[in-house]
């Protein structure tokens, strides 16, 4: 059985057009229904200023933190200090030398932690 000829031309003008008919359904119907203050792809230029009066409102401190020094909101958690068995008993992380939960979160660089079963295991968070 032999299949009719389609012209190579013809075929990529029906692909593009097709492309472009799926990409048209993923466009905004209106500039308007963009938030306000929002740039391109919904970025917010405030997004920073906001994290950070969320994270003081909390209770926090913003800073740098990890290896990309990424601005972050380090927390106090309720548990800060307690005695500990395993990670589901604090907050944040059952540190494993101490048998305490983590004074602070997020915790950064290497630490020795018990896990959800009480097993002692390096986690490294950047």
């Amino acid at each position: 059985m032999r299949l009719p000829f389609v012209p190579v031309r013809s075929l990529s003008r029906v692909c593009a057009l097709g492309l472009m008919v799926t990409l048209m359904g993923c466009m905004p119907d209106n500039e308007a229904s963009a938030p306000l203050g929002y740039g391109l792809a919904g970025y917010d230029p405030n997004a920073e200023v906001r994290a950070e009066e969320s994270c003081l409102a909390r209770g926090g401190t913003y800073g740098t933190g990890g290896a990309a020094g990424l601005k972050v909101c380090y927390e106090t958690p309720k548990d800060a200090g307690k005695s500990c068995s395993k990670s589901t008993d604090c907050e944040s992380q059952c540190l494993a030398r101490s048998k305490s939960c983590a004074p602070l979160k997020p915790v950064f660089g290497c630490s020795s932690i018990l896990d959800s079963l009480g097993r002692e295991v390096t986690l490294c968070t950047d």
